[in-house]
């Protein structure tokens, strides 16, 4: 039986954390795909996952943001997106046992419809292609993350429709605009929010690009568009860059964690964290959600 993330979110529920600085700390070199570990060194990428299981975390995501057709073949991959996504969402599955679900991590292609840079089909394809490697992988949902075009987040939802009955997270970056709230392109989380209803998403949210203090405000945005349960993932702070040339994110655990309470009376339903956080802002994040009310 699917997943009904509407029962599931009734009480908030922690999501997992970083990815990328969490494998670059095993030996990932940066810029590298990170997909291709999942068949060259699963088991430094089971270890990821089975951090965060053991952080507490409700949900965990998969090793899989950049595994479409698009992404991997800037890396001489394009062949294999199916074959490392079924992969990445396998281990995560293993990892989480019957302690965590396990939400499949789908990323956009790079490219901006609205310029015509891709046919749309070509898009369609390659999002097909990782959602049922998802679900073959065995992946309880899927989280569309770090888009930010409408327009291609839509196109993908449309398409996965089509191709696997999982539920579906659709989640923007808001990190732009006067009032640091909007997307690249200028759109609204009002925007995100009538658009996922009107595709019948599952849930809403925000993720990466920006730090939980913003994301405050952009889940009360989201919860006055939508009844749909709010999924965010919010940076630990504003990246910085440190004089050795490393990005460095400069919120500790406990910092995040204080933002528990505000993310929670703002509407959000699933609390995680992505870029710079780690499995010990989890654990902070874990205390922090069962202390509130």
């Amino acid at each position: 039986m699917a997943l009904d993330l509407r029962s599931f979110a009734e009480v908030v529920r922690l999501s997992d954390g970083a990815w990328g600085t969490e494998l670059q700390k095993l030996g990932l070199p940066p810029g590298a795909p990170p997909e291709l570990w999942n068949t060259e060194r699963p088991e430094a990428v089971e270890a990821v996952a089975r951090s965060y299981v053991e952080a507490g975390c409700d949900v965990i995501l998969t090793n899989t943001f950049g595994g479409n057709a698009f992404v991997l073949e800037r890396h001489g991959a394009a062949g294999r997106a199916a074959e490392l996504v079924e992969a990445g969402v396998a281990i995560s599955r293993r990892a989480a046992g019957e302690q965590a679900k396990v939400f499949a991590s789908i990323g956009p292609t790079g490219k901006i419809l609205m310029m015509g840079e891709e046919d749309e089909n070509a898009l369609a394809v390659a999002f097909a292609e990782a959602a049922g490697a998802a679900e073959r992988g065995g992946a309880d949902a899927l989280v569309f993350e770090t888009f930010n075009e409408i327009a291609e987040l839509g196109l993908a939802v449309g398409t996965v429709r089509g191709v696997c009955d999982l539920p579906i997270v659709c989640s923007m970056t808001f990190a732009s605009g006067p009032d640091g709230v909007a997307t690249l392109m200028g759109q609204s989380p009002g925007d995100l929010a009538c658009a996922a209803d009107g595709w019948e998403a599952d849930a809403v949210g925000a993720n990466c690009g920006a730090g939980p203090d913003n994301y405050v405000r952009v889940a009360a945005l989201l919860r006055e568009a939508t009844d749909l349960p709010i999924w965010i993932k919010a940076n630990a702070g504003l990246p910085q860059l440190g004089p050795d040339g490393q990005t460095t994110f400069p919120m500790g655990p406990d910092e995040f964690a204080s933002f528990v309470p505000a993310l929670i009376e703002a509407g959000a339903n699933f609390l995680g964290g992505c870029c710079g956080t780690t499995p010990e802002h989890l654990r902070r994040l874990r205390a922090a959600v069962d202390a509130c009310p």
